[in-house]
């Protein structure tokens, strides 16, 4: 089979084009035939060696697909079953191995391209607003990177429960985006300071929530843009890792509260993983959620997907197709 495989840290040129052996799925594991990968920030990390692996490594995480063999005591799926998984273990490959207890079902309705496009960053934006912080009608929350992948999603649901979404973007044309993800003003962060933008959006208040997956460059804003007692939930750092900071800042700016949240902590157990996939593809199998997936590369122009993504010249979410 045909995979990416690092064998060393350093730019997208470290992703390289192979011939691998199809693994045989082991105890507890299925083999799936890969159609569509979901692309996400963590294999910049573990590329970068931000995150620590073991090499080589064929990176991926996110990938939809068709059941071609179970491995011993696996039960619940077949043969040619319509899957998709967050756990794959190694998907920008054209065979792959995933925990069947990581795996769930695709609703016949839905493309492999839509499976992998919706299920990390759809789960994210699900449980930052429903658990995380339990969004209610009458809300404000602001969302930084709103035209991103986690943040149109994230808006949709958000206004879907009656929130107010304040979100920043860096252009006019992603400002667009995100209205039509339903967010009621957008900060051109580019040209306007957002904390002032958002002091004076919320008449000096501030918002319930931050949802902010940009981390370095927007961490102390963010604390400054919520109102008393308002919860910081930081999932990302696309601009870096949050400088060491002292905790009596949080009591200094209003009894804060701050969380850094893992998609893996929840969906910790089958039936969380199952509920929250089984919403969110059902939203977009039923045309209540919307995707944006424009941005389709061979698996070959990984390196480039990659570069495109860290350098913010997409929207919404990067596929590889083998």
């Amino acid at each position: 089979m045909k995979a990416i495989q690092i064998r060393e840290i350093g730019g997208p040129e470290v992703l390289q084009l192979v011939e691998l052996p199809i693994p045989a799925p082991g105890p507890g594991q299925v083999l799936i035939r890969v159609e569509a990968i979901g692309v996400n920030f963590i294999e910049i990390y573990f590329r970068k060696g931000q995150y620590k692996a073991t090499l080589p490594l064929v990176p991926g995480s996110e990938a939809a697909g068709t059941v071609e063999e179970l491995g011993p005591g696996v039960n619940g799926f077949k043969a040619g079953d319509a899957v998709a998984s967050v756990g794959v273990l190694g998907s920008y490959a054209e065979y792959a191995l995933v925990p069947a207890a990581q795996l769930v079902k695709v609703p016949g309705s839905l493309s492999p391209e839509h499976a992998a496009a919706a299920l990390l960053q759809g789960m994210t934006a699900h449980y930052l607003a429903y658990s995380t912080y339990p969004l209610k009608a009458g809300d404000t929350a602001l969302v930084h990177a709103g035209a991103g992948g986690v943040g149109l999603l994230l808006t949709q649901m958000a206004t879907r429960i009656g929130a107010r979404v304040i979100t920043t973007v860096s252009s006019a044309e992603k400002a667009e985006l995100s209205r039509e993800a339903g967010a009621s003003d957008v900060i051109l962060y580019t040209e306007q300071d957002f904390v002032d933008e958002v002091k004076r959006l919320t008449n000096g208040k501030g918002v319930d929530v931050v949802y902010d997956s940009v981390g370095k460059t927007t961490f102390d804003g963010s604390l400054n843009c919520l109102h008393p007692r308002g919860l910081l939930a930081l999932f990302g750092g696309s601009s870096g890792p949050v400088p060491a900071f002292d905790l009596i800042q949080l009591s200094a700016k209003g009894s804060l509260f701050v969380t850094r949240p893992s998609l893996w902590h929840y969906v910790a157990t089958r039936d969380e993983l199952e509920s929250r996939a089984n919403a969110v593809l059902g939203w977009v199998a039923d045309g209540s959620l919307k995707l944006r997936k424009e941005h389709v590369y061979a698996l070959d122009e990984a390196g480039q997907a990659q570069s495109d993504m860290e350098s913010r010249k997409t929207t919404g979410k990067i596929l590889l197709e083998p």
